[in-house]
């Protein structure tokens, strides 16, 4: 599994002009599945997701995961974080789960997450969406649980 995360101050998902999931200060994770990802790469994800730290203590530096300093999680599936971009003009997706596959796994990311932490926003899977955000710093990190 593939996050990429950005801290933001805001962000939102729109669906044909419907915002189907927005957050104020927070993580915006943009999640890729692989097509070996199962439960232990989904827990793997949250815990990084949460503990992950790049927000800011008393003294500037990034040492407050979200679970730390609260705000948003935003999860929007995005397979193309698994493209396979080392040659040619064009992605090569076969490094992406299959759709029934990446559904699975990314819903029982969601789902994991909302357990977890008090403000989890979603996009639509499958959906054409708009994201939009605004990052803080900017700061932005892959993570890959291998």
């Amino acid at each position: 599994m593939i996050a990429l995360i950005q801290r933001v101050l805001s962000a939102r998902v729109e669906v044909a002009g419907e915002t189907v999931g927005a957050i104020g200060p927070g993580l915006l994770a943009l999640v890729a599945v692989e097509p070996h990802d199962g439960e232990p790469q989904a827990r793997r994800m949250l815990e990084r997701l949460l503990g992950y730290r790049v927000f800011a203590d008393e003294a500037g530096k990034m040492n407050r995961s979200l679970a730390d300093a609260g705000g948003g999680l935003l999860l929007v599936s995005q397979f193309t974080l698994a493209a396979d971009t080392r040659s040619g003009m064009r992605p090569s997706f076969t490094s992406a789960a299959a759709p029934e596959h990446g559904r699975r796994w990314f819903e029982r990311l969601l789902e994991l997450a909302r357990a977890a932490h008090p403000v989890v926003e979603t996009g639509r899977f499958g959906a054409h969406m708009v994201v939009s955000l605004v990052n803080d710093g900017p700061v932005t990190f892959r993570l890959d649980t291998g």
